[in-house]
C-alpha cells in the first residue's frame, strides 16, 4: 500500500500529522507492507530565498493579526507539540522559502531516507531556529542523517530536484490539495489534516483490508480455467 504526503517544512501542522502517522503505524501489523512517499508543497512559494523574516512578523503581515495574537498562537503550539513529544519554539522559527529543503528531501527519498529527512528539517525549522534556505545549513542538516555533504552541496548548487518538486506542486493542484498535510492511499483514498492517531489507524486499516488484505491472504495463483493473477 503506498501513501504519498504532501506536507511543507515550515507548515506545523505537518509536522504534527507526521508524528500521529508514524505513531498510527507502529500500532498496525502490516506497517511493512507501507510505503510512504513524501511529496513538495510550498504554503507560500514567493518567500523569499535570502531575506529572512521572524514569524511574528510574518503573521502579523501576511494574516493581519496582532503581536498579542501570534504570541497566544505561538504558546499553543507549543503546548500541542508536547502532546506528541514536539518542542515547537516557533518564536524563533526563520521564516523563508522552503524549495532547497524539498529538493533535500527528494535527493534524501532517493536514498531511502525521506522520512528522517522531514523529521530533521521540521526540527531544525521549529525547535532550532535555522535557516532551511542555506545551502550550508541543508547541507549539514543531510550530513546529520548520513548524506553525503558533499553530494548535497552539489544538488543543491545545481537544478537537480527543481523539476521534481514543481512536479509535486502541479499534481497536488491536479488533484485538488488546496492544503497540508494531505495523505493519499493508493491515489484512491485522501486524508486531509493531521488527524488523530485513532483516526489514521481506522483510515489505514479500511485501505489495506479492502484492497491488500485478500491478495495478501490468498497469494498469486491460476484457477482451473487457466486465469491466472
Amino acid at each position: 500500500m503506498k501513501i504519498e504526503i504532501w506536507s511543507d517544512v515550515m507548515c506545523p501542522f505537518c509536522y504534527i500529522g507526521k508524528k500521529h502517522f508514524e505513531q498510527a503505524l507502529e500500532q498496525i501489523s502490516y506497517k511493512e507492507n507501507i510505503e510512504v512517499e513524501w511529496k513538495s508543497f510550498q504554503l507560500n512559494p514567493d518567500l523569499s530565498k535570502t531575506e529572512i523574516t521572524s514569524v511574528n512578523d510574518y503573521l502579523i503581515q501576511a494574516k493581519g493579526i496582532s503581536e498579542e495574537q501570534v504570541i497566544a498562537m505561538n504558546n499553543q503550539l507549543a503546548e500541542m507539540g508536547k502532546t506528541v513529544g514536539i518542542d515547537f519554539q516557533q518564536q524563533h522559527s526563520k521564516v523563508i522559502n522552503t524549495g532547497d529543503a524539498h529538493r533535500l528531501i527528494h535527493f534524501a527519498q532517493a536514498k531511502g531516507q525521506g522520512s528522517e529527512a522531514e523529521e530533521r528539517l521540521f526540527k531544525a525549522y521549529f525547535t532550532e531556529g535555522k535557516n532551511i534556505a542555506d545551502t550550508e545549513t541543508l547541507a549539514e542538516l543531510g550530513e546529520e542523517i548520513g548524506l553525503n555533504k558533499t553530494e548535497i552541496l552539489g544538488m543543491l548548487n545545481s537544478d537537480e530536484n527543481v523539476f521534481e518538486v514543481a512536479s509535486d506542486i502541479l499534481d497536488a493542484r491536479n488533484i485538488g490539495v488546496s492544503g497540508v498535510p494531505f495523505f493519499v492511499i493508493d491515489r484512491k483514498y485522501a486524508i486531509s489534516g493531521a488527524q488523530p492517531v485513532e483516526y489514521f489507524v481506522s483510515a489505514l486499516t479500511q485501505a489495506y483490508e479492502k484492497d491488500h488484505l485478500k491478495d495478501a491472504e490468498n497469494g498469486a495463483s491460476c484457477d482451473v480455467e487457466g486465469n491466472c493473477d
